[in-house]
C-alpha cells in the first residue's frame, strides 16, 4: 500500500510518500511562501526525484483540519483534484492527531497547539498506551490558552508541547504550568506529511476514507471574515431596530 500525504494546515507545507513501513520521500518547507506557490511544485519535484508515478498511489492522506482556512482549502482542493484524476480515495486525518504522531511512543501527555489568534489555540490531548496505540484523551477543539494551561495543571501529568502555537504562547506556558513539561525539538515540533501519511495508512486499513467529491476540511470555527460579517449584520439589525423604536 502506497499513501501520498499532504499537510498545508499551518505555516508548513509538506508532502510525503509512505509505502507500508517505509518513508519513501518527504518534502517540507517552512519559509515565507504561500501554499499555492509551493505544494504542487514540491509534489512534482519529490515524485520525480523518487521516480514515483502517481498511478502507483493507493490513497491520498490529507491533514483535514483544524488550521489555517486558506491552507486547508488549498490542501483540500489539491487532493480533491488528484482523487478525481486518479480515481483513488481521500483519507482525512485530524491535523492535531497527525501532529501528536510526530512523538510516537512518548510516555507523557502530548499536547499539540496551533495558533488560532485572539489568545486561542486549536488543541487536543493524546498519549500512547502500552501497545503503542495512540489514545485521544481530548478531541481537537479551539480553546483559550489560559483555560488549556489550567486544564493541563489539573491533569497532573508531564506534558509535551508542540506546534506553531508554542512560539506565541511560550511565555504563558512557562509562567502558567505548575507540573513538569517540555517542548518538542525542531525536527518534531511542526506538521509533517510523513505523519499524515502514516496515520492515513492506519485509517485506510480501518475503512476511514471517502471519495474526493465528499471531502471537506474541518474548520472547528468560522473564519475571521465570516465573524466580521456576522458582527456587521448584528450591528445593522440593532441599528434598524433602534430606528424603528424612535
Amino acid at each position: 500500500m502506497r499513501i501520498l500525504g499532504f499537510d498545508s494546515s499551518g505555516l508548513v507545507a509538506s508532502v510525503a510518500v509512505v509505502e507500508e513501513d517505509s518513508l519513501i520521500a518527504e518534502y517540507t518547507m517552512n519559509h515565507k511562501k504561500t501554499h499555492s506557490q509551493t505544494l504542487l511544485p514540491m509534489l512534482d519535484e519529490m515524485l520525480a526525484m523518487a521516480e514515483i508515478s502517481l498511478d502507483t498511489i493507493d490513497g491520498l492522506a490529507i491533514a483535514a483540519g483544524p488550521g489555517s482556512f486558506t491552507g486547508l482549502r488549498i490542501g483540500s482542493a489539491t487532493v480533491k483534484g488528484l482523487a478525481l484524476a486518479l480515481d483513488i480515495p481521500v483519507i482525512p486525518v485530524p491535523t492535531l492527531e497527525a501532529l501528536a504522531y510526530n512523538l510516537w511512543g512518548s510516555d507523557g501527555l502530548i499536547c499539540p497547539i496551533m495558533d488560532a489568534r485572539r489568545n486561542q489555540v486549536y488543541t487536543g490531548c493524546y498519549s500512547f498506551d502500552q501497545n503503542e496505540k495512540l489514545i485521544m484523551e481530548m478531541d481537537q477543539i479551539p480553546m483559550d490558552m489560559e483555560e488549556l494551561i489550567a486544564l493541563l495543571n489539573r491533569k497532573g501529568r508531564k506534558v509535551i508541547f508542540l506546534g506553531d502555537g508554542v512560539v506565541p504562547y511560550r511565555k504563558k506556558i512557562v509562567d502558567g504550568m505548575k507540573i513538569p513539561y517540555t517542548f518538542a525539538p525542531a525536527h518534531m515540533n511542526r506538521q509533517r506529511a510523513a505523519s499524515v501519511a502514516v496515520c492515513g495508512c492506519i485509517r485506510f486499513r480501518q475503512g476511514y476514507y471517502e471519495n474526493g467529491d465528499d471531502h471537506k476540511p474541518v474548520y472547528l470555527r468560522v473564519s475571521q471574515a465570516e465573524r466580521e460579517r456576522s458582527e456587521r449584520e448584528k450591528e445593522n439589525r440593532h441599528d434598524t431596530t433602534a430606528a424603528g423604536d424612535k
